[in-house]
């Protein structure tokens, strides 16, 4: 099962964390995403939440990202994450307007 939260900021990312490890998922089972991707790696890093890579997406995957616009970028990593394109492109929405995007996902 596959749950998406939107947040605002990270200390909200870090009570959605707090609740999903009560619901059994593992830090390993979290990404954050934001659309700024050092702010997302920060975060990511302080939270102690898992990043997208190449498990998640595939070698191609991965290497078209380097030469794709950010939301396209963004949209494929929540995609591998475990949201439907459409889900992803609304997720990939809220990130426009500066907001946390949280996908847990149970290996």
């Amino acid at each position: 099962m596959v749950m998406k939260k939107v947040v605002e900021n990270a200390v909200q990312a870090k009570n959605e964390i707090e609740d999903l490890t009560k619901q059994g998922y593992t830090h390993d089972d979290i990404y954050i995403f934001a659309h700024d991707k050092k702010r997302a790696d920060n975060i990511t890093d302080a939270l102690d939440t898992e990043s997208v890579g190449l498990q998640e997406q595939g070698f191609l995957d991965s290497m078209k990202n380097m030469f794709t616009s950010r939301g396209d970028e963004l949209r494929n990593k929540m995609e591998a994450a475990g949201l439907t394109a459409e889900d992803a492109a609304d997720a990939e929405r809220e990130l426009d307007h500066g907001k946390l995007v949280l996908i847990a996902k149970k290996q």
